[in-house]
């Protein structure tokens, strides 16, 4: 499935939930696929548990 098909499939969805439900149904629909995308990057492989914990070049930044 091709990135503007599934682009195009979350913009209908948002906008469903936008109409339907209300602007709190759009923010969950939008929080929830964020998730969502998350966890598949996760188990993808594409991102480590650590990358969230910890700095990009190994160090602190030390203002």
């Amino acid at each position: 499935m091709g990135k503007a098909l599934v682009g195009m499939i979350a913009g209908m969805a948002l906008g469903f939930a936008g109409y339907f439900g209300g602007f709190g149904a759009f923010l969950l629909v939008a929080a929830l696929g964020a998730v969502g995308f998350g966890v598949g990057r996760f188990f993808e492989g594409d991102w480590e548990f650590g990358d969230f914990f910890r700095p990009r070049d190994g160090r602190r930044d030390r203002r």
